[in-house]
């Protein structure tokens, strides 16, 4: 009777202590400091991806609108972005940075890369190629071009992208 006692009581006191335990490190806070975390890396790092992302355009000779974003967490809910333009911001009647938020906004929604096809194109997207993204543990990445041809725009995105990706 003396051990069901003594087995019961530090039953309670373990479950009290778990209880204690559970309100004072909720599993979110864990989640938040992995996005906060996130977002440094980007800001520390988002000028240097936009300068590389120039430099692979300028290689091949295109100009137009480079897009790096960070997406904290499992679902698009916010975002933090840098944008550079890369010699025009328009080409004849095209809105370059226009182009290049579609595809962003495409790939904000699906989680794949722009143009992927794995659903309708939906009102205010185009579908087009030039965007990549990739999961990273904090939430996502993603690197957009737009201003060449939708492989010029893919092959400077990934620079970029491949370049950031390295720091998560």
């Amino acid at each position: 009777m003396k051990r069901i006692r003594v087995i019961l009581l530090l039953l309670l006191v373990s479950g009290i202590f778990t209880s204690i335990q559970a309100q004072t490190t909720p599993a979110g806070k864990t989640k938040q400091a992995e996005r906060k975390s996130g977002e440094k890396i980007f800001f520390k790092q988002a000028d240097h991806c936009l300068a590389l992302i120039e430099q692979a355009a300028q290689k091949s000779s295109i100009k137009g609108v480079a897009i790096v974003a960070f997406i904290p967490g499992d679902d698009t809910e916010s975002w933090i972005s840098k944008m550079k333009v890369v010699g025009n911001l328009t080409h004849e009647k095209a809105n370059l940075l226009g182009i290049a938020s579609t595809k962003a906004a495409e790939m904000a929604d699906t989680h794949r890369d722009s143009g992927s096809g794995v659903r309708e194109i939906y009102s205010g997207e185009l579908g087009y190629k030039g965007g990549l993204i990739k999961k990273v543990n904090s939430g996502y990445i993603l690197a957009v071009f737009s201003g060449g041809s939708s492989d010029q725009d893919l092959e400077v995105a990934k620079i970029g992208l491949y370049w950031l990706i390295k720091f998560y």
